[in-house]
């Protein structure tokens, strides 16, 4: 758990390049984070990690 907690605080500085759209009338609502493919990614990406855990977390339980 420790690597991968410092593999991604290493790279949380790319994450937080800005890009156009920010600044708008849309750039701070929640369908510019799914409709910006800069964000869509991260945000289906964690949407899937979190899926992923949960999934793993019941099997384990079940197991016990």
């Amino acid at each position: 758990m420790k690597k991968i907690s410092s593999l991604l605080a290493s790279i949380l500085p790319f994450v937080a390049f800005a890009h156009p759209g920010h600044g708008g009338t849309d750039g701070y609502t929640i369908i510019h984070y799914f409709s910006e493919p800069q964000h869509a990614l991260i945000s289906f990406g964690v949407m899937a990690a979190a899926i992923v855990l949960i999934v793993h977390e019941r099997n384990n339980r079940k197991a016990s």
